[in-house]
């Protein structure tokens, strides 16, 4: 093949050393910005260095479509010669084609197929530094290839961003790194931040409309996705001599192609993130950056999968603004406060962190490796999230136990479609129709083909309506599988087939809120036309920053029969054993899941499901604390406190944490509430003391003290350290402060009167009759003149009552 020529772009004078390098190394990195040519003269000379078929995997298939035809046009050809392309539904290749441009996605499917890629010499991996799902797998996959069946393949992946380090470890050792400077002009950046309570589409509109006014050429404007687009496009209607057209991967090829060529009078181009470095909008000289990008997301917790609207990366907005100095000195303006600039992540998230892995899963279990283990990972996996898909693919039929693929889960891969949506095609084709299964899945697959919250509803619309999008989607899906052409009209049970885990119940008579068989609930929105359902089949639902609840976007009414046949494998039936509302609670239940189908009362449960029952709802204030019990756990406490082991700890956690130790005989026997009132917890509690220390236990920390009087007064361990509250009279020849566990404790003495009011306060008995007692004794001798106060204690005896009970000693 020779070279036509070439536009005077940067790499054109690279193209040389980079196919040299290749040839030489047999892989490498090229680092070009975006606007280079990276993407489209370096296939054209690889292709003219080689004699195989050059292979070019893009992150979007428009990016794919667009560098086809680029290409094509370099050398003066119709797409479909010389270079073509394969997209999901759509492929351009001839007899002579030589390069193809494909999908990350569509080329993991060509290697599953093919691990040899028969043919083929060169796979460029364009535009890594995105760092999409498929992008990330097809590398893995690629290397393994490589180092397995294809030694000889070459591999040139390219970036717009200089962080190759990583890149090259991985394809080499390391692999040689091409840069390309582009030749950039300048870009003023100005910042703008939103008024007060301003939506992001009035702020866009706002800027953009500044853009238009103080820069000559089209506009390109940077949303997060095609609802943003749709209203900030209805914004700026009223321009004039200014044409809107929307750029982003839901449109048709004519209306994307239309956006990709200079128009007759000025443009703003409202596009998504595909315009970021995969694509050259002819004639910008401004750019627009809202600061935020729709990327997937995940919540494993409650099975909720979807889009998250995320701040863009520095790295990101860098891409962006030099749109604008493509073709000559530009403008970007950037809609965020410029302090928060420099809080910007520095790179994009890469998706395999955080997007639903199912599908990666079960490409993984094709190849032969369902960890993913032995493959060379620029991020690998996180276990999590490769766990969570692995389990809806064992839900699916798609993968054994083992983790290795079955025959249905390698027909699910090949249809190209999510595990879910295969799923539900397959299954559902031979109940409702190939065609019938084929409408939903392509809903189910692009719900922004409707924003009804109905789903019946929504396929009635588009069977009524026919946009060509979405009809000629269902042709193709429709042949992929065998099935009648017609049957049941049921979407209900077609969407119930992909997403089982969110066939829902109403809560509550009168509620919208639903309660998912995987244990999730959600929410209804105003207006859904639903709100009568008492069953939903959930195709699509969402969770809201700060709700604990998810909101319903799309879904079908359904009923309990529909339930079952969707999912029989979440149908069960078990005694249950609970502790509700403060007792037991004996019930046989059938359930779908999280969703309760009926109960009945059990008379005779398991007794081992009983005690686990008990266990479950105990809690020690349902125990009957006498003050016995309470003393006792005092004492023990005291010496746990002051001794430590073999004294064992009786706090609240303690208690709990061993019930066993203490309490197990009565659990074991106890059938409800009352049965753990009539315990008798000191008894329980005495199987605490150790032996043989538990024969010291009166000696360490005794229950009552014997004062000189003879009485036996009660301790009080609450307090710390214990408290002996008695007359003072009683104590009249006690010369030092009594002291407990074996000596290392004094007891603090609260000194009463004859009234019971205490008069002092003491650890230090001694001291208390050399300089207390006479101040104590002067008060109280002219209070209660009745009673005994010599000057010196110890010349009466201790006693009770009245000076008639004292004696002198």
């Amino acid at each position: 093949m020779n070279l036509p020529e070439l536009p005077d772009l940067p790499v054109r004078a690279h193209l040389g050393r980079i196919t040299a390098t290749l040839a030489a190394a047999q892989t490498a990195v090229l680092v070009a910005p975006p606007g280079t040519g990276k993407t489209t003269l370096v296939p054209l000379a690889l292709a003219a260095a080689h004699a195989g078929r050059i292979m070019v995997a893009e992150p979007r298939r428009l990016a794919a479509r667009a560098a086809a035809a680029r290409m094509a046009a370099l050398l003066g050809e119709q797409v479909g010669a010389t270079v073509g392309y394969s997209v999901r539904g759509d492929r351009r290749v001839g007899p002579r084609t030589r390069i193809e441009v494909v999908t990350s996605g569509l080329l993991v499917r060509r290697l599953q197929s093919d691990p040899e890629l028969s043919g083929v010499d060169v796979v460029v991996l364009d535009e890594c530094h995105e760092r999409h799902l498929d992008a990330d797998l097809l590398l893995a996959l690629l290397l393994d290839a490589r180092a397995g069946l294809r030694p000889d393949l070459r591999v040139l992946a390219t970036s717009a961003t200089v962080a190759a380090d990583r890149l090259a470890a991985l394809l080499g050792d390391p692999a040689p790194v091409l840069e390309v400077h582009g030749r950039a002009f300048p870009v003023d950046i100005a910042y703008v931040p939103a008024l007060p309570r301003e939506r992001i589409e009035a702020q866009v509109a706002r800027v953009t409309r500044m853009a238009l006014a103080d820069v000559d050429g089209d506009v390109l404007v940077f949303l997060p996705g095609a609802a943003e687009i749709r209203r900030t496009a209805d914004l700026l209607s009223g321009l004039s001599g200014v044409d809107v057209v929307p750029l982003h991967g839901r449109l048709t090829a004519a209306h994307q192609d239309s956006a990709l060529r200079p128009g007759t009078r000025r443009r703003v181009v409202l596009s998504t993130a595909v315009a970021e470095s995969s694509l050259t909008v002819p004639g910008v000289r401004a750019v627009v950056d809202s600061g935020v990008a729709r990327v997937p997301r995940i919540d494993h917790r409650r099975g909720l999968s979807g889009l998250a609207t995320v701040r863009v990366s520095a790295a990101v907005a860098e891409q962006r603004a030099g749109r604008a100095g493509r073709e000559a000195p530009g403008r970007a303006w950037r809609c965020w406060p410029e302090h928060e600039h420099a809080t910007l992540p520095a790179y994009p998230e890469p998706e395999i962190r955080t997007a639903d892995l199912t599908r990666l899963a079960l490409e993984l279990a094709c190849w032969g490796t369902a960890d993913g283990q032995g493959l060379a990972w620029w991020d690998a996996p996180p276990a999590g999230g490769l766990n969570a898909g692995r389990a809806v693919l064992r839900a699916l039929g798609a993968v054994e136990s083992n983790g290795g693929v079955t025959d249905r889960g390698r027909r699910m891969a090949v249809l190209g479609l999510h595990p879910r949506l295969a799923r539900a095609l397959l299954d559902g084709a031979p109940v409702v129709g190939a065609r019938a299964a084929a409408e939903v899945v392509v809903l189910l697959d692009d719900d922004s083909l409707s924003p009804a919250t109905d789903l019946v509803a929504a396929v009635r619309a588009l069977r009524r309506e026919q946009p060509a999008r979405w009809k000629r989607e269902v042709q193709r899906i429709a042949r992929l599988v065998d099935g009648p052409t017609a049957g049941a009209d049921d979407p209900a049970y077609v969407a119930a087939l992909a997403y089982p885990e969110r066939l829902a119940r109403r809560r509550a008579p009168g509620s919208t809120s639903y309660l998912m068989a995987g244990g999730t609930a959600a929410t209804l929105p105003p207006g859904s036309g639903l709100a009568d359902a008492e069953w939903l089949a959930i195709a699509g639902a969402a969770r809201d920053p700060g709700r604990a609840e998810g909101r319903i976007r799309l879904a079908a009414s359904a009923d309990a029969e529909l339930a079952r046949r969707a999912a029989p494998n979440l149908l069960g039936t078990a005694d249950e054993v609970d502790w509700i509302d403060g007792d037991v609670v004996a019930r046989r239940v059938s359930r779908l899941g999280a969703i309760v189908l009926s109960e009945r009362p059990l008379r005779d449960p398991d007794p081992a499901l009983v005690a686990t029952a008990v266990r479950r709802g105990f809690a020690l204030d349902l125990l009957r604390w006498e003050a016995d019990a309470l003393a006792l756990r005092q004492r023990l406490d005291f010496l746990h406190r002051t001794l430590g082991a073999p004294w064992p700890a009786v706090d609240d956690a303690a208690l709990l944490a061993n019930l066993d130790s203490w309490l197990g005989p009565e659990l074991a026997t106890a059938r409800r509430r009352a049965d753990l009132t009539r315990i008798d917890t000191q008894q329980a509690l005495r199987r605490l003391l150790p032996w043989p220390e538990a024969a010291r236990f009166d000696e360490l920390a005794p229950e009552r003290l014997e004062v000189p009087s003879g009485s036996r007064i009660r301790l009080d361990y609450a307090a710390d350290p214990p408290v002996l509250a008695v007359k003072v009279q009683e104590i009249f020849g006690w010369a030092d402060t009594p002291r407990l566990a074996g000596g290392r404790v004094p007891v603090v003495l609260h000194l009463l009167s004859p009234a019971q009011r205490p008069a002092a306060v003491t650890a230090d008995l001694a001291s208390f009759w050399r300089t207390g007692w006479p101040q104590v004794r002067a008060d109280l001798r002219g209070r209660y003149p009745k009673h005994a106060w010599p000057e010196d204690p110890a010349a009466v005896t201790a006693h009770r009552g009245t000076a008639r009970n004292a004696r002198p000693n």
